[in-house]
């Protein structure tokens, strides 16, 4: 679906972490519905490099970008050569910034500020020369164990990737307040959909369910999980907030998700009906307890006013438009 009707004839759009779900699902949207623009993707893609926890430093995949046509450039943000190239060779209108750290459970606390908030400050830098409109990834990782609703302003990090992401927020009101161009960030929920596989066991639990369901496993749950709800939100309402934050109303900070909680109950019965299964379900301990977030919900009253955002898919809706990709996925990687 097209959400903006503006002539994006001339435009260069940068989106740094191209090559990772969200990115990727946004160099598609332009590459589908806005061809007359010019779209740079800058990833640094994977290595074998990983973090202390053993998952990857980076989760980007050539694989999610396989059909798109634009300009791919392997790059580090924190690299300031690459970001000197992008400066000195290109002129950027809009500005999508996925690029990060984005593993929760990451413990280099160095590593994390530096990628997540010093880079992200030099890409200010560079909107603001190049006059571009910047949208960047915040995260209601900001909230930790705040309250529901979560509302901006009632922020509780838990974990560094909390900070930085608040860091980030901070950084952004101060250039709201002495630059002209237009600064959003959006704090994306429970994102799920096509081309998240490749954060392997950072990946939804929709898809990682429904893997263990097409294998003919049980799938596994949390005690009570009828009673850990989230806001879970379909990767098609996070473009669609993307793409509405170039040309808001006013620059801020402000939520994406559906604005209501789902349990992990209700996914696994969503998916058994999609896929066809009735396994039986398998509970265990939560060994979380006391550091687990056992209610997410957004209050997106601002994102409406703002953006004009409206979310489109309820659980259902999402996962019956993304069964399909999982069975591809399953065939394709999983069982190969």
């Amino acid at each position: 679906m097209k959400y903006t009707e503006r002539d994006l004839s001339g435009k260069t759009i940068l989106i740094t972490g191209g090559a990772g779900f969200i990115g990727s699902n946004l160099a598609f949207y332009f590459q589908q519905n806005h061809p007359e623009a010019k779209v740079v993707v800058y990833d640094a893609f994977r290595s074998g490099e990983t973090l202390s926890n053993g998952n990857l430093k980076s989760f980007g995949h050539f694989k999610n970008l396989l059909g798109f046509c634009g300009e791919v450039i392997s790059g580090d943000i924190n690299d300031p050569a690459g970001m000197q190239n992008l400066r000195e060779n290109y002129t950027f209108d809009y500005i999508f910034h996925e690029a990060a750290i984005s593993d929760t459970t990451a413990l280099e606390q160095d590593l994390m500020i530096r990628t997540n908030v010093n880079a992200y400050k030099n890409l200010l830098d560079m909107a603001v020369e190049h006059g571009a409109n910047m949208i960047y990834a915040s995260s209601g990782a900001t909230y930790g164990d705040a309250p529901s609703p979560q509302r901006v302003g009632r922020e509780a990090p838990q974990n560094v990737y909390g900070f930085s992401k608040l860091a980030m927020d901070h950084l952004s009101r101060d250039y709201m307040k002495k630059s002209d161009i237009s600064i959003v960030g959006l704090r994306y929920f429970n994102v799920y959909g096509p081309r998240e596989y490749f954060k392997n066991t950072t990946a939804s639990m929709v898809i990682q369910f429904g893997h263990q369901l097409l294998s003919g496993k049980n799938p596994r749950l949390f005690e009570d999980s009828d009673k850990i709800l989230r806001d879970f939100i379909y990767i098609e309402d996070i473009i669609q907030a993307n793409i509405k934050a170039m040309h808001p109303s006013e620059s801020g900070i402000y939520n994406v998700g559906t604005g209501k909680a789902r349990s992990f109950q209700d996914m696994v019965d969503i998916l058994q009906k999609e896929l066809g299964t009735s396994y039986p379900c398998e509970y265990i301990v939560n060994p979380f307890v006391g550091r687990y977030q056992f209610h997410t919900e957004a209050d997106i009253a601002s994102t409406k006013q703002a953006l004009g955002y409206a979310p489109a898919f309820e659980m259902e809706d999402g996962i019956r438009a993304y069964v399909g990709e999982i069975r591809r996925i399953y065939e394709t990687e999983v069982q190969k």
